[in-house]
């Protein structure tokens, strides 16, 4: 027998949570074929099959709390080795009957070479294929095959291949077939079941009376209730607000979009302008890039910008790291991918660690204006908002312009009002001019 185990946590998270089980026991699975997804309060894991064969015996059920290394279940290896052998004695006449003519021709032909080809066109299909949770890696990413170089056995692409080729170079060699690919994959991701929800199901039959029903908190609506509350117990958090013409970026982006997709294979938004923006401000004020660590003061001498992100299971946010390092389109790229993956629960541990200021776009859902609650132990987040047409005075006129209202909530215990009015000023005056995102001034 093979055990399925709980796969290593983080060094922060101590028990996870199993979702739903995929197969019963008695059916059988394959190599790599993901079993079952263990919630963490962090990301949503996938625990993959450790051999083919039949699942024996699920012992702990849907539901179940348990740890790191835990056995869940059991898988039969047997039956897989007793299948693998009966395919090929049971076709292999036919096959052979049905190529031999034509086998027999072109070795008459060319003595040897088709044993050669054939043995080589084999190799290449094996070499080319990916395992079960590399392929499911690749629909995702929008990536062929033959684009990943396999380093398994016998050339077989793992997922960590495919893991390694979701790079920015790796995209920007080939947009259009990647553009073509992905969506094939949201095809085949479509088909996919989709995460349990945290939210209560609707039952019609309880909208008469006075109803009520109890949904247990799943372990990352913990954990969010858990920091915002640590956050506003801890910090002492003030929000300044300033309002932006979006009129020049939305001239920009508008002349600009179509051949930035074209080039880079991903729309351009404006999230990657508000990402500049913040970076552009930090490094002016870089108390607002700072954290509280008891009695000191911890300046960060890089830019991890935290993307919050609302999915189906509850509030996230990835890290785009080395924001400052990062092109548009890479962050463009990287945030599209972020959505993606945390409305699957697919996101890693590691890309929800860490983090040293905060972009929350509000604006997406139609919100005007919010007060961000900062995430600890980070000291500023950006509120983004949506942006409508206004009437503003220019010059003793009344004028409409696009506008957006600015939210900078920051922690006063070691940010002063100075520092976090300029610094939105300073934000807001990098996108009122793009060209000085470009030129850095």
């Amino acid at each position: 027998m093979v055990e399925v185990k709980v796969p290593q946590l983080s060094e922060s998270v101590s028990e996870a949570t199993l979702l739903q089980w995929k197969k019963k026991a008695g059916e059988r699975v394959e190599l790599d074929e993901v079993l079952i997804e263990v919630e963490t309060d962090k990301v949503v894991l996938e625990v993959p099959a450790p051999a083919a064969g039949t699942l024996a015996q699920i012992v702990k059920p849907d539901g179940s709390t348990v740890v790191a290394g835990e056995v869940i279940a059991m898988i039969d290896p047997a039956s897989a080795k007793a299948a693998a052998g009966k395919p090929a004695a049971a076709t292999a006449p036919a096959a052979l009957a049905a190529t031999a003519p034509a086998a027999l021709a072109a070795e008459a032909a060319a003595p040897g070479a088709l044993a050669a080809g054939a043995l080589a066109q084999a190799a290449a299909a094996k070499a080319a294929a990916p395992m079960p949770a590399a392929a499911k890696r690749l629909a995702d990413a929008g990536l062929a095959a033959s684009q990943v170089v396999g380093t398994g056995r016998d050339g077989r692409i793992t997922k960590g291949d495919v893991l390694s080729a979701l790079q920015p170079a790796a995209f920007a060699a080939a947009p259009a077939a990647a553009t073509a690919a992905k969506a094939a994959g949201a095809l085949a991701e479509a088909a996919r079941p989709a995460l349990p929800d945290v939210k209560a199901p609707i039952d019609t039959a309880l909208l008469s009376g006075r109803p009520e029903q109890r949904v247990p908190m799943s372990r990352l609506r913990q954990r969010v209730a858990e920091r915002l509350v640590q956050s506003q117990s801890t910090a002492a958090i003030l929000t300044t607000f300033n309002e932006v013409n979006m009129g020049p970026l939305i001239e920009l982006r508008g002349r600009y979009k179509e051949r930035f997709e074209k080039e880079h294979g991903v729309k351009l938004g404006f999230m990657s302008f508000f990402v500049k923006a913040a970076v552009s401000a930090l490094k002016k004020y870089p108390v607002l890039n700072a954290s509280v660590d008891g009695s000191d003061i911890v300046y960060h001498g890089y830019f991890d910008i935290g993307i919050a992100v609302g999915s189906p299971r509850g509030l996230v946010v990835p890290i785009l790291r080395d924001a400052d390092q990062l092109s548009f389109a890479e962050i463009e790229r990287r945030i599209a991918d972020y959505g993606t993956r945390a409305t699957q629960g697919k996101l890693a541990i590691d890309e929800l660690t860490g983090g040293t200021f905060s972009i929350s776009n509000g604006g997406v859902f139609g919100s005007m204006l919010s007060t961000p609650i900062i995430n600890p132990p980070q000291s500023a987040i950006l509120g983004v908002h949506a942006t409508r047409d206004r009437p503003v005075v220019e010059d003793g006129q009344i004028v409409i312009r696009p506008v957006n209202y600015l939210a900078l909530s920051y922690d006063h215990r070691i940010i002063d009002g100075r520092e976090a009015v300029l610094s939105l000023v300073a934000i807001k005056e990098a996108l009122e001019d793009p060209a000085r995102l470009l030129l850095e001034v």
